[in-house]
């Protein structure tokens, strides 16, 4: 075969041509080809390619081919989440052995390093789509539930599965997301919600974490999990279709509780009256399909729904505050929501959950203040932050190393700001990875960092030359300054509790900082002002979200951390702490920010609200540190911070940073 007709990745539905058609298919020489857009996905797209050959036998008619989103964010969405790989590896590594609702694959090629993939599969139609409001009739359900355990049977306990890595990623939903989800959630919907479904979300999302964590110490069996096994995903065949029923959009399967598809169709394809009415008869046409040797009973089957229940609760909740709200979306989670909660209701589900309880806020190791092993995702990255703020002396600083393992750089950021002064910035973006992480050399800079006591006091250095600013939103355009030199030698003490996050692996902790700097000729000596510092260590995509970052220090000893994450599609989330003198940490549950920012870029006001605790400030800008994000495919990120007098509501005062994560794609 010559190097034109071998088959390669598909990028685009552009990138199609009627050899590399011909030489995938392997029946008759395809002539010319259509291709139309079908689905509205947003993490993939979908195409109907329609094929003409020059012989009279030939392959198909049509197929369906499927291709990365082209939208970068999305795509590295699916990337970093392990969607596309997943989908790919199970069209090659576990479809050919499956019967049942799975579409032929002609073609599957993916290239880990960039997100790109391609299935050229057999095309479904004609078909009727599943209606999720509406729902399934008997004979569909039926249906449904057969074919189902036509793909669950053979893989029950199948060890070599239950250790692929590809099939047992880790989910990133925990009870800090789900309740942010959920706070959004009530907002928008809860005069909709029935007061008995709104009783089993309350106590759901309440114990979250120990609802997931029993259930994966249970030995219920495990199987192959499609993970969003509903009647959207469903064509069902009409006269003339190869199967009938394809079970589309593989992105989420998983290696988890065997019947959780089972509960999750069980609970939303059938309005509730109809539900009760086929239910056992259901159950009892999967476990038949699961084949004469399975090693469940139909006993096993029905208890494994009922523990898994839940699962469309958090569907419901999950999937309504991440993607575009639509009115058809409306009716359709709510929908879901009132069937899948009569379903627990019904099963006596709730009986299972463990008794709500207040969470003891979490806190770091000393063994966390160290290097971690990096993941194998490609914006996989370690990042120790540090920040100042001397309103006595009118200066403020901010100090980053990153370590961006899987692209073989790190970031370093050394920033001095305050009124009647240039911002001076001393930054490498293409750092060499170091071996050792706390010392790092570069050809104008060397950065240090000590841990002195695990958890209380850490030391940071630098020294070399960075540029001055006079305007510092030339820093977000890119542009030069002139040069200075700078050096730096800090010591950050813990005067509160440290703070780990449940949402990701971050700590936050909140320091006086002793030391000096010098920079541009200028000599500053500090004793114990105001800081913060933090250490975090996972994927971090700085191009696909916003937020905005506080961490205030009051004159009364009170301490203050929040974080207003601005994903987009969705409510604002939020984490963080109050420290008072004297008192336990409390957890927030909201941080709200306004802000108004010139046409340079530049904040010039900033208010934020903190739940509980009912603290609203307001942060006078002193000082700009921006710093200007390019990821190695092109997107921008403005990433503007400034450090401020602050003033509450109440008339206490303090000081502190704030910084805004602008993306530009």
């Amino acid at each position: 075969m010559s190097s034109s007709l071998r088959p390669r990745i598909i990028e685009r539905a552009s990138d199609l041509t009627a050899d590399w058609l011909t030489s995938v298919i392997g029946k008759g020489t395809v002539t010319e080809f259509t291709v139309e857009r079908i689905g509205t996905g947003q993490m993939s797209e979908c195409y109907r390619v329609t094929l003409s050959y020059a012989e009279a036998e030939h392959g198909p008619d049509s197929m369906v081919l499927k291709v990365a989103a082209a939208d970068p964010s999305s795509r590295q969405t699916g990337l970093a989440m392990g969607l596309y790989e997943g989908e790919v590896n199970f069209y090659t590594d576990v479809a050919p052995g499956l019967d049942g609702p799975i579409a032929p694959c002609l073609h599957a090629a993916y290239d880990p390093a960039t997100g790109a993939f391609d299935l050229l599969l057999g095309d479904a139609a004609p078909a009727v789509v599943g209606d999720e409001i509406r729902g399934a009739t008997a004979e569909q359900a039926l249906l449904a539930m057969t074919q189902l355990g036509l793909v669950h049977g053979p893989l029950l306990g199948n060890d070599s599965l239950a250790g692929a890595k590809w099939l047992t990623r880790e989910s990133p939903v925990n009870q800090d997301l789900v309740a942010a989800l959920y706070a959004g959630f009530i907002d928008r919907y809860g005069d909709r919600i029935d007061p008995s479904h709104r009783e089993v979300c309350d106590h759901f999302v309440t114990v979250f974490d120990a609802y997931m964590a029993a259930e994966t110490v249970s030995e219920a069996p495990r199987g192959l999990v499609h993970g969003d096994f509903r009647l959207d995903n469903m064509l069902f065949g009409e006269p003339g279709a190869d199967r009938p029923l394809t079970v589309v959009d593989w992105q989420t399967v998983t290696w988890g509780p065997a019947f959780s598809d089972v509960a999750y169709f069980l609970g939303c394809a059938l309005p509730i009256e109809q539900r009760r009415e086929h239910y056992d008869e259901l159950l009892e046409a999967y476990h038949r399909a699961l084949g004469p040797e399975t090693p469940v009973s139909l006993a096993d089957v029905r208890e494994g729904v009922r523990h898994q229940s839940f699962l469309g609760v958090l569907m419901a909740i999950v999937s309504s505050m991440v993607v575009e709200r639509t009115p058809r979306g409306d009716e359709m989670f709510m929908a879901m929501l009132a069937r899948h909660c009569q379903q627990v209701i019904d099963t006596g589900a709730m009986a299972i959950l463990p008794p709500p309880a207040t969470p003891e806020p979490l806190q770091p190791e000393p063994a966390d203040e160290g290097r971690h092993q990096a993941g194998d995702e490609a914006l996989w990255s370690e990042s120790w932050y540090f920040d100042f703020a001397d309103p006595g002396q009118q200066v403020g600083g901010w100090f980053r190393l990153g370590l961006i393992a899987n692209q073989g750089h790190g970031w370093i950021n050394g920033l001095l700001c305050g009124p009647g002064m240039p911002t001076i910035a001393a930054l490498d973006f293409e750092a060499p990875l170091p071996e050792d992480h706390t010392l790092v050399r570069t050809g104008d800079l060397e950065f240090g960092m000590a841990v002195l006591d695990p958890l209380q006091a850490f030391g940071v250095t630098m020294r070399g030359r960075g540029q001055a600013y006079d305007d510092p939103s030339a820093l977000l355009r890119g542009e030069p300054g002139r040069p200075v030199e700078v050096t730096v030698d800090l010591t950050w003490t813990t005067v509160g509790t440290p703070y780990q996050y449940r949402l990701s692996p971050r700590y936050e902790i909140p320091c006086t900082v002793s030391g000096s700097v010098t920079a541009d000729g200028q000599t500053y000596e500090f004793a114990d002002v105001a800081g913060q510092r933090d250490h975090s260590w996972a994927p971090r995509d700085w191009w696909s979200m916003d937020w905005v970052w506080s961490a205030l220090h009051l004159d009364d000893g009170t301490h203050l951390h929040g974080v207003e994450i601005r994903i987009p599609g969705i409510p604002p989330m939020s984490v963080g702490y109050l420290q008072r003198p004297g008192e336990p940490l409390v957890e927030l549950e909201r941080v709200a920010a306004r802000e108004t920012f010139s046409d340079n870029g530049l904040p010039v006001s900033a208010e934020l609200d903190f739940a509980p605790g009912d603290i609203a400030a307001t942060i006078d800008v002193r000082g700009h540190a921006p710093v200007l994000l390019t990821s190695t495919d092109g997107r921008l990120s403005r990433f503007p911070r400034a450090w401020g007098t602050v003033r509450t509501a109440d008339g206490r005062t303090g000081v502190g940073w704030i910084e805004w994560n602008r993306s530009q794609s």
